[in-house]
């Protein structure tokens, strides 16, 4: 029998999902399919509207093999496990004469735990475990939710939160489930062979494509201990997240609370001098985190080493006394000690990375007026990882709608720990970028205007004129518009002012849950949304709602950022220019994300406005520049108003 034709594949399978068969999507297809036989390693930019699901779904499934594809967002993963997946693989079914299987899997935390739900949740105060359900309010929010999860247990195939709508608290999710750290293990645990957790393991071990996201992936590169199933394809989709998703995972944390907790889960599993030496090291950690001030930490104070330093030694000597010990008046013991242990392995693990002073890490203070100061540690870099990690025995493809940056992928490779495209080293992995475009005209479709006549932002205060050029492009839009704040501070005082100067309603993040905002401003016309950092990436409201998107200013890292300015400084150290490898690489690819709500459809008009007329007339401003999409572009203050006024009347002729 002939092997199936590529083309006839894909054909089959956007015919299938009712789509367009369009150039991008094809060429997108094709070097994947190259990738996947020669063993290589694709950077894919596909914008908007390619329809990049099914350029790499379709490759990957001809191929046979197991491929895994890891996603930023939860809407993605569900998108391809419940739509893309089934029909493509009933589409291709016929020509392949198998059916591939596919799976989601993600990390333990987010399956219920059969265990927790039925034996309680080990509480800090006192010895052994308490029923959650009896100890809750049945009329409180925590009790109701609780209540509604018990019954959610007999219905559930899956126990994924994620399937459990409307979804509840994070507090009441962590009484029913376990982190990795905490889990008894399948065998030791009365549950086991009910377990969805490992159900979902094993269902990922039988399938073709596994679908997980970006934390999990990390998890398993990071730790050592594979979760997911071995496999010869990875697909990694919104791949420009991936750096950030890598860096929370290797990001650790110490909280005077944190601490708290696990001295009085261990306390009643060791004995009175061991315990107490924990809450002694505890109490001095905490009063050192009182006085601390938020910043990066170039060096360990004094005083905070030696706090740490007994965190350590303490935390150990908890740890060998928990494994040593067997006290069958505890009730349900086993999970008492494992949510110990996992209590103080952490503590322990934290105090002594900080302790080691490596150069490639960077040690932090941060402050929060409600819950008091944290004690970070986070990699300066994880290309390096990124490099020995992601990309060895298997076959590597990135695709996102924002790779390019400047004009070329060289800054996302190297956040990814590859060389320049074209160069070969020793250990570096050899790849190819491609950009297939967009199936949108970006010039005829919007305009990009920068209000270069404005003032320059400074760091604190109003923007008077700032407001007045929002106020007038709002009004000209007819609404229609999504506000994208480098602050929430800025998106509250602009919703604030414009709340008393214009009729139109202003929508603001915070008030409502982000899905219920976006509903509400997709509803009518005539509504404005305004945030911050997940609008810029989270909203895909296609038609005439969104027409106008404004960015507040350009979103550098602020300044005293430790991680960003530690890692802006070692690329100058190394003889580069720290600021266009790290903060405007930064605002860049944030930029792009948020020019990108703009245009959704093939049929939607509009303008995104930057009220920071250093897009105009900074240096850096065309590198920034050609990070966007390719909208006709002015700093002409009346053209633009002009133009806003001439698509809301279309828009309001045909009744929209």
């Amino acid at each position: 029998m002939t092997k199936p034709s590529l083309p006839d594949l894909l054909h089959a399978a956007v015919s299938a999902v009712g789509g367009t068969e369009r150039p991008g999507q094809v060429a997108m297809a094709e070097a994947v399919a190259e990738a996947i036989d020669d063993n290589t390693h694709r950077l894919i930019q596909a914008g908007t509207g390619t329809g990049k699901s099914l350029g790499y779904l379709v490759p990957a499934l001809a191929h046979g093999e197991r491929v895994v594809v890891a996603t930023a967002t939860l809407a993605l993963q569900r998108q391809l496990v419940e739509r893309d997946l089934p029909r493509t693989v009933d589409a291709l079914h016929p020509q392949l004469r198998r059916r591939p299987q596919f799976a989601m899997l993600k990390g333990r935390s987010n399956y219920l735990c059969l265990h927790r739900l039925h034996e309680g949740a080990p509480q800090d105060e006192e010895e052994g475990l308490f029923d959650q359900f009896e100890a809750a309010t049945p009329t409180s929010k925590l009790g109701k939710d609780l209540l509604r999860l018990r019954d959610w247990a007999d219905e559930t195939e899956t126990g994924d939160r994620d399937d459990l709508t409307p979804g509840v608290s994070d507090k009441a999710w962590s009484q029913i489930s376990v982190s990795s750290r905490e889990c008894l293990g399948a065998t030791k645990c009365a549950y086991g062979a009910e377990c969805f957790a490992e159900a979902a393991r094993e269902r990922a071990k039988l399938a073709d494509v596994v679908v997980t996201n970006h934390a999990l992936l990390a998890i398993d590169a990071i730790e050592g201990a594979p979760v997911l199933p071995q496999h010869e394809v990875l697909i990694v989709d919104e791949a420009h997240e991936l750096v950030s998703r890598v860096t929370g995972v290797a990001t650790g944390e110490l909280t005077p609370g944190q601490v708290n907790r696990a001295v009085k889960r261990a306390a009643k599993l060791v004995d009175e001098k061991t315990a107490d030496s924990l809450q002694t090291a505890s109490e001095s950690f905490e009063r050192v985190m009182e006085l601390a001030l938020p910043g990066r930490l170039e060096e360990v104070p004094e005083d905070l080493g030696y706090a740490l330093a007994a965190l350590r030694d303490a935390a150990r000597n908890v740890i060998s006394a928990i494994g040593a010990t067997r006290d069958k008046s505890v009730h349900d013991e086993d999970a008492v000690r494992k949510q110990a242990l996992a209590a103080v392995e952490s503590v322990h693990g934290v105090a002594e990375r900080i302790l080691l002073r490596s150069e490639y890490d960077v040690v932090w203070y941060e402050r929060h007026d409600r819950f008091g100061a944290t004690l970070r540690v986070a990699p300066l870099s994880v290309s390096g990882l990124l490099r020995e990690k992601l990309f060895e025995d298997r076959s590597v493809v990135l695709t996102s709608a924002t790779l390019k940056l400047g004009g070329d992928f060289n800054g996302v490779a190297a956040s990814l720990g590859l060389s320049p495209e074209g160069v070969e080293g020793d250990e570096a992995p050899v790849w190819k970028g491609l950009d297939v475009g967009s199936p949108f005209d970006y010039p005829k479709q919007g305009i990009l205007y920068v209000a270069k006549h404005l003032a320059t932002p400074g760091r604190e205060g109003t923007r008077g004129d700032m407001m007045d050029e929002l106020a007038e492009l709002i009004e000209a839009a007819g609404g229609r518009t999504l506000g994208l704040f480098s602050s929430m501070r800025g998106a509250k005082a602009a919703a604030e002012e414009l709340r008393g100067r214009l009729d139109n309603p202003i929508l603001l993040q915070g008030e409502e849950t982000l899905g219920e905002l976006i509903k509400a401003f997709a509803a009518d016309p005539k509504t404005c949304l305004f945030g911050t950092l997940s609008l810029w990436q989270g909203v895909d409201v296609p038609g005439p709602s969104c027409q106008l998107v404004v960015m507040d200013r350009i979103p550098f890292p602020r300044p005293d950022d430790p991680l960003m300015s530690a890692r802006q400084k070692s690329v100058e150290e190394h003889g580069g220019n720290g600021f266009m490898a790290v903060a405007a690489t930064h605002a860049a690819l944030l930029m792009a994300q948020g020019a990108g709500r703009l245009v959704r459809a093939g049929d939607d008009r509009g303008v995104v406005a930057v009220l920071d007329p250093r897009l105009a007339t900074a240096r850096y401003g065309s590198f920034l520049r050609a990070t966007l999409p390719d909208f006709w572009y002015t700093t002409d203050r009346n053209q633009a108003r002009r133009s806003l006024a001439a698509i809301d009347a279309a828009a309001q002729a045909d009744g929209k």
